[in-house]
């Protein structure tokens, strides 16, 4: 039996919850899954830590749109859970969700008027994803959840997951390999130390040499002002002001 409590991390698809996630995978004996199947998450064995990313919707368990998962259902199932929502820049967002939104809207869980945008440009249904995400489903879990942001983990990632534990009453100390091998991962830019979370390599596209501010490489101004107009109320929201395209 431990003290240290359930995981469930959160977020917008391409926004870090991948490797975020990863930090959980050897970290003081916690059990993690990626994606796994909500009726997973219920029949866990909650005497020992679990942590969970983002549980595939099930049609046996309804959810509010915004969420994959009934939120009540899962704290009943792990009282006590601490709940992560990572937020990326939204433009930057945007520009890793092309792939997975282009494949018949890939990332879950969809707005449910996601077929309406269809006919929009693709990167109007990556803003409208990350606007309803954003907004919708974090509203759910705002009052619980503790809210990380991608460019904090990307900029420091030692002392991101350092905090992350003492969140969590957990030694650092205690963990020292495995944060430092998961903190060299974490990188800005691709390089040698750079191992992309497993679930994120489909997603991938090598037309940026950046993760934060990448959108300076793969947008036009045009581009930005549309977004914008999707995003821009939710994105001020989570503290991104629209940024200077000069």
């Amino acid at each position: 039996m431990t003290s240290a409590p359930p995981v469930m991390i959160l977020g917008c698809g391409r926004s870090g919850t991948s490797i975020f996630g990863e930090l959980f995978d050897g970290l003081d004996l916690y059990s993690y899954q990626s994606e796994p199947a909500f009726e997973a998450v219920l029949a866990a064995d909650y005497n020992m830590p679990q942590a969970f990313k983002v549980p595939r919707e099930s049609d046996l368990h309804p959810a509010k749109p915004g969420l994959s998962f009934p939120l009540d259902r899962f704290l009943e199932a792990a009282p006590g859970a601490r709940l992560f929502w990572i937020v990326r820049h939204p433009l930057d967002a945007v520009c890793s969700l092309r792939i997975g939104i282009a494949k018949q809207w890939g990332h879950h869980p969809r707005p449910p008027d996601w077929q309406d945008w269809l006919a929009r440009p693709l990167i109007a249904q990556c803003a409208h994803h990350w606007e309803f995400l954003n907004r919708a489903g974090y509203a759910q879990v705002r009052h619980g959840a503790t809210l990380v942001r991608f460019e904090d983990m990307i900029a420091d990632p030692t002392r991101f997951s350092a905090t992350i534990c003492k969140t969590l009453g957990i030694d650092p100390d205690a963990n020292a390999l495995h944060l430092a091998q998961w903190s060299n991962r974490v990188q800005n830019s691709n390089n040698r130390n750079f191992i992309e979370a497993r679930t994120s390599r489909a997603y991938s596209r090598p037309d940026h040499k950046v993760r934060i501010d990448r959108w300076r490489e793969n947008l036009t101004t045009e581009e930005v002002a549309a977004i914008w107009e999707i995003v821009g109320e939710t994105a001020l929201a989570m503290g991104y002001p629209r940024p200077d395209t000069e």
